[in-house]
């Protein structure tokens, strides 16, 4: 019999330590269910202590799969607006549908299915099958990778790759309370197991942690190349309001409204007045002033002063608050 000791000290460490976030908090399986899928795809990217406020109003606007599958997209972005990665809220909506659809309403228990839906992978699927259904399932997020390649002194990258991690997380073992079991290994990467400086005289397993044996904490990463991009973003400019267009022509922040921007091409000499990180890609902007001759399509006039009551991306605001301070 697999020795369960790594996982009774976190558990036991969990019931006492963790902390209360608003999908965690008891109600009916299928709530339980819609709470797990909002919250993870919220979290894909982004902290928790980001996503509480906006879960919470999420939830009270969208109680539920079906109210989700029907809202209305401007005022379901509106709700998203801030989190980014919008592509995210997009995706959360097909998923309801398709599960309002094909499902009979009710989220399927199973990795292919689950899979099958918009913006739900590996990971995704595999803490939904734990979460929401207690399934004896270990998702391997970055606070659980973390733990694990720390617990077992993991340092070269053939050691730290997915393949190599999926099959070294059995260490962790099972527990027939596997929602609460991966609820648990995630906070304590989250709480304990931090990136720098981790709380090792807190931690439940650390006696028998190597990388606290050999006092080396430092995590071995992927080195990430960032896309250097170039772009003329065209400021048009009438009566202090800005022209914005929807749009169509970029894969980031796509159907939102965005300044028109072109990408310039290995550009020589690109002066360029602002500079943004978005996903894997470094992007270098300069600014253009120009003059209304025709209508743009997809296009509309806002006022800066009055930046609260349409639905833009940061990326945008930020540009608006650009303009309205330092050009």
């Amino acid at each position: 019999m697999k020795d369960q000791t790594i996982t009774n000290k976190i558990l036991n460490w969990y019931d006492i330590n963790k902390r209360s976030l608003p999908w965690r908090k008891k109600t009916s399986s299928k709530k339980k269910q819609y709470y797990t899928l909002v919250s993870e795809f919220m979290l894909q990217q982004t902290q928790v202590i980001t996503v509480i406020p906006y879960f919470n109003r999420f939830i009270k606007n969208i109680p539920d799969l079906e109210t989700l599958a029907s809202f209305e997209n401007r005022k379901l972005i509106k709700l998203w607006e801030g989190l980014g990665y919008y592509s995210r809220v997009r995706n959360l909506k097909k998923a309801a549908q398709i599960v309002i659809k094909d499902f009979n309403k009710t989220l399927p228990d199973n990795i292919i299915d689950l899979k099958s839906l918009p913006g739900i992978g590996d990971y995704t699927a595999s803490a939904i099958m734990a979460i929401a259904f207690n399934k004896p399932v270990i998702p391997l997020d970055g606070n659980i990778e973390r733990v694990l390649k720390r617990y077992l002194y993991l340092k070269n990258e053939n050691q730290i790759q997915k393949d190599n991690l999926t099959k070294q997380k059995k260490i962790f073992g099972t527990s027939l309370r596997s929602s609460d079991y991966a609820q648990a290994l995630m906070e304590l990467g989250a709480l304990i197991c931090k990136p720098i400086n981790p709380y090792c005289e807190r931690c439940p397993i650390s006696d028998k942690c190597k990388s606290y044996k050999k006092k080396d904490f430092v995590l071995t990463k992927f080195k990430k190349n960032n896309k250097e991009r170039f772009y003329l973003l065209k400021v048009y400019k009438k009566d202090k309001k800005y022209l914005l267009v929807k749009n169509k022509n970029f894969n980031f922040l796509k159907n939102l409204d965005i300044f028109p921007m072109q990408e310039i091409i290995k550009p020589k000499n690109f002066d360029h007045n602002l500079n943004f990180k978005m996903s894997n890609m470094n992007m270098n902007i300069k600014i253009q002033t120009n003059k209304v001759n025709k209508p743009l399509p997809f296009s509309y006039w806002i006022d800066p002063k009055k930046l609260k009551k349409y639905t833009l991306p940061t990326f945008t605001k930020k540009i608006v608050y650009y303009l309205e301070n330092y050009s």
